[in-house]
């Protein structure tokens, strides 16, 4: 009966054995090598791009320029929205991913008819897919330069402005990998922590690792994915409002100990995919690993609330929510959820109750 379902959960496991991310993107990490990454940053005054700083070798600079005129002349940058596609450059690798964002100055009393005066500043390495699965942290990590770019001088270059940029992959891209590499086996306790909307703290740690933790339950969540998105706020107070006790990663132990722990089967059965993509350094592979667990997520949770609904008229739709339940190994966690979310429906919430039930006394047999 659960066939299709056992297939689907294992067909997203698997990423890394089918063509997500070919051999050519992910040739490069099986060695543990950097990935070479490069930045770019030009004003852009009128319809002429002018050099400001670039990691790139000289003679690639100006392919990279000739590639960005052409796209502002067509009007394919949009002033705070990064554009990412493939560039061809005479780099090692010769084709790459390239992000590009133009940033508009703000518009002077003297100047109000400036239109298209800024910055372009683009990020280069991996693949034009790899990049995608990382556009909002870029988006960011770029308008993070707004307060530095203030005048066209740019005296602070070379404190300010050429650090930041070096910084881009570091901080846009690696933190899932640094996660995964700092917390190993138990990355499934914050896996169930992100979809249950536990609170995690982390004590004794840098503020890096703060925010690198921070940022990982944020996009392990169910934040985007849920069709109820705009419930989400209210669905996070009331699960909140539960007796869950907070997961502490206290770094004072190398590795990490962690307290107040809890996991589920399914949690469990990511843990080798993300070790595995960690041990390949492959933060790509890593991040479409993520995405693919919260798509897993959220299909059983609509699975769950179509049961639910289904239960309502016929018992055995009731029994078949059961067998749902105990077969996807989450069910403690979407049960969770869609007793929150369910909270103002009597003959749901009855459903659900029964449903709990079930959990309960399975899993007391078994312990």
């Amino acid at each position: 009966m659960f066939t299709s379902q056992t297939s689907s959960f294992q067909d997203s496991i698997d990423v890394e054995e089918r063509d997500d991310f070919d051999s050519e993107e992910i040739a490069g990490y099986s060695q543990k090598i950097q990935l070479n990454c490069y930045y770019t940053i030009y004003l852009y005054q009128g319809t002429s791009l002018t050099l400001i700083d670039s990691s790139l070798p000289s003679e690639a600079e100006p392919e990279l320029r000739t590639y960005i005129s052409r796209r502002l002349s067509k009007g394919a940058l949009l002033g705070g929205m990064g554009n990412i596609a493939t560039v061809e450059l005479s780099i090692p690798e010769q084709a790459v991913g390239c992000y590009c964002c133009l940033l508009e100055q703000e518009r002077s009393p003297e100047q109000p008819d400036a239109d298209g005066n800024g910055y372009v500043i683009c990020f280069m390495g991996g693949s034009e897919k790899g990049l995608n699965l990382f556009r909002l942290e870029l988006d960011k990590y770029v308008q993070g330069l707004h307060s530095s770019l203030q005048t066209p001088e740019l005296q602070n270059l070379e404190t300010e402005v050429r650090p930041y940029l070096s910084r881009w992959y570091e901080e846009s891209v690696m933190h899932i990998h640094r996660v995964v590499q700092l917390v190993q086996s138990n990355i499934s306790f914050l896996l169930h922590a992100a979809l249950s909307h536990t609170h995690v703290e982390v004590h004794n740690s840098d503020e890096r690792t703060k925010a690198d933790v921070s940022r990982f339950i944020k996009a392990a969540s169910w934040q985007g994915l849920s069709q109820q998105d705009t419930t989400a706020a209210s669905l996070c107070k009331a699960i909140s409002e539960d007796t869950h006790s907070d997961l502490i990663i206290d770094c004072s132990t190398s590795p990490p100990t962690l307290f107040n722990t809890v996991s589920n089967r399914f949690c469990d059965d990511w843990i080798q995919a993300f070790l595995n993509a960690a041990e390949r350094c492959n933060p790509f592979l890593l991040r479409q690993i993520l995405e693919n667990f919260k798509l897993k997520a959220i299909q059983d949770m609509n699975s769950l609330k179509r049961f639910v609904r289904q239960a309502e008229m016929s018992h055995y739709a009731l029994f078949r929510c059961c067998q749902f339940l105990q077969g996807c190994g989450n069910g403690d966690v979407l049960l969770q959820n869609a007793r929150a979310e369910h909270s103002d429906l009597p003959e749901a919430c009855s459903i659900i109750a029964v449903l709990e039930e079930f959990l309960k006394e399975q899993s007391q047999a078994q312990a």
